[in-house]
């Protein structure tokens, strides 16, 4: 087979069918009949898997693979590689914010620039103000914190060969960023313009943006850790010096020492810095204690059309 196109669903009923319809178009002008697609249902509360099945019954290029409950966007889509069999592989959301045109574009550069991948980067972050600093903040965190540069604005959608895709699914981690894994996984990766769409509101809110952020950084650094370090020498250096001066102060000057107040505000700093560090050691902890328990990154309830 030569090309898979892979999507995931998570209240997506309203696109469904104009995405098949396009993407489905876009195929046949390249390779005939000579592909599949496969959608994978993320434990969608809405219509979206009857939908998809729906269209399966009619059209047998068509895979939809019912999660037994939603794993998440990224251990779905990881799935649905994993499902693929087609010599390239086209990933894309099929919410339309990317149209699916893209595909004869993204397959050409693919050829002539003798790449493993061609990735989309939007041209202007999508939202508001607020949207657009706070991607750009998330950005220039994770690429200072860790090894792994990320390039700004990246999306979802992208094409690949086999070989990349085979490579990718290697990674067998838990608590996956698959943006990162996509970079890990190495290869020639060329990253390509696009427009993207707006549509409704999304789907990420301001507290899961935060939750990603330190899921991402603690997944692929150990920057905080050895930042504590660095920290808790600074502290000890300070607290060593501001000693010596007290001491000085008290034996050959004969200045009293401060009261309470000093005493009082330096516990309440050094508690609150010291739970800080527990809680992000804590959190790298937790991530050992789930990778320890080789849990399955996604189930499979069903299969249909295949």
């Amino acid at each position: 087979m030569k090309l898979s196109i892979v999507t995931t669903l998570y209240m997506s009923e309203n696109y469904i069918e104009e995405f098949y319809e396009r993407v489905s178009k876009t195929a046949k002008e390249l390779f005939n009949d000579d592909f599949e697609i496969i959608f994978v249902n993320d434990g969608s509360p809405d219509n979206s898997l009857e939908i998809a099945v729906k269209l399966s019954e009619k059209d047998s290029k068509i895979v939809v693979v019912d999660l037994s409950r939603n794993f998440g966007h990224h251990k779905a889509m990881m799935e649905g590689l994993n499902q693929s069999k087609g010599e390239y592989i086209f990933l894309i959301d099929c919410d339309l914010e990317e149209d699916p045109e893209y595909l004869l574009e993204f397959y050409t550069d693919l050829n002539s620039e003798n790449s493993d991948v061609i990735y989309g980067i939007q041209d202007k972050r999508k939202g508001n103000w607020f949207e657009r600093w706070s991607g750009e903040l998330y950005y220039s965190l994770f690429n200072s914190l860790t090894n792994v540069k990320h390039p700004r604005n990246l999306v979802t959608m992208r094409i690949m060969t086999r070989r990349y895709v085979d490579s990718l699914l290697k990674f067998k981690e838990h608590e996956m960023v698959i943006s990162g894994l996509w970079i890990l996984t190495g290869f020639e990766q060329k990253g390509k313009i696009i427009q993207k769409h707006t549509r409704d509101g999304s789907t990420y809110s301001f507290s899961r943006k935060i939750s990603h952020l330190f899921n991402a950084v603690t997944s692929y650094s150990t920057a905080p850790l050895w930042g504590i370090f660095y920290l808790g020498i600074v502290i000890f250096v300070i607290s060593l010096i501001y000693s010596l001066i007290i001491v000085y102060q008290r034996l050959f000057l004969k200045i009293p020492t401060d009261g309470w107040t000093s005493l009082i505000v330096s516990i309440w700093m050094l508690s609150g810095l010291i739970i800080l560090f527990l809680g992000i050691i804590g959190i790298y902890l937790s991530k050992i204690f789930i990778e320890t328990k080789q849990r399955p990154n996604s189930i499979i309830r069903n299969i249909y059309g295949r």
